[in-house]
């Protein structure tokens, strides 16, 4: 229970502001320019993705930060991770393209602690954070995309380059937010950049990003109503015992202060 408990977020738990989301498009960065198909790249695609996810999401209610003000704009993944900490985000969803002989979908969460120079991180906290909300996200971003477009099992950082080599992705490293990365498509597979080109593709793949999003906030405000229900059995039942701290013990006809 306490595990699930710890992927909401304070402000998320107690309702006084709307959910917060960092939408990153990636590249370009330290890392180069990102891969590319035959008739787009991977800046274009998941700048193109980010805007309009962001529309989307404000119109449900979420307040949202993005990484660059523009597409070509470039931004180390310190800098990145940077934003989201410094807005403090419920969320640091980061969005990329893939190149490689597979097709497809990717979720991404950082599973263990990396290095980056002599900085360690993410936190533990964040770790257990991220591997909930990627969980939450990979099953609703899953289920939107049956049919249209393959999504593969959910991994983490390990299992890409840079990860493999510091023990999680530079962006989740400094992250203090829960952080999850997204590969909309394989860029270099023909059949997915027609897909994410696409009006179809593109609207698809949006909704299934919005539905990951909002099931992960759905079973936050879950686990709010939960702890607040829990929070008021827990006050009635302490106020009901007779031997609670303070309350007092009869015996012999004499009252003594419990200690």
């Amino acid at each position: 229970m306490l595990s699930m408990l710890i992927c909401v977020s304070l402000q998320a738990q107690n309702g006084s502001r709307p959910p917060v989301i960092c939408i990153d498009p990636g590249h370009p960065s330290e890392s180069g320019r990102g891969t590319r198909g035959k008739q787009s790249t991977e800046i274009e695609v998941a700048w193109e993705i980010g805007r309009l996810l962001e529309k989307r999401l404000v119109r449900e209610g979420f307040k949202v930060v993005l990484t660059k003000s523009s597409g070509n704009r470039y931004v180390t993944n310190k800098q990145r991770a940077e934003i989201a900490n410094k807005h403090r985000t419920d969320l640091m969803l980061r969005l990329h393209c893939d190149a490689s002989s597979r097709s497809g979908a990717s979720v991404y969460y950082p599973g263990r602690q990396g290095r980056s120079g002599n900085f360690v991180g993410p936190p533990l906290e964040v770790l257990s954070r991220s591997k909930t909300v990627a969980e939450e996200f990979q099953a609703a971003f899953r289920t939107a995309l049956k049919g249209k477009l393959d999504v593969a099992p959910l991994q983490t950082d390990q299992a890409t380059r840079i990860g493999a080599k510091q023990g999680a992705l530079t962006g989740s490293i400094f992250a203090k937010v829960p952080v999850i990365l997204v590969e909309l498509c394989v860029l270099t597979n023909r059949k997915d950049e027609q897909f994410i080109l696409s009006k179809a593709g593109r609207e698809a793949m949006v909704n299934a990003l919005l539905s990951g999003v909002k099931a992960v906030f759905r079973q936050a405000r879950f686990m709010s109503r939960a702890m607040r229900f829990m929070s008021k059995i827990l006050m009635k039942t302490t106020a009901r015992c007779p031997c609670h701290e303070g309350s007092k013990v009869e015996s012999s006809g004499i009252s003594y202060p419990r200690r």
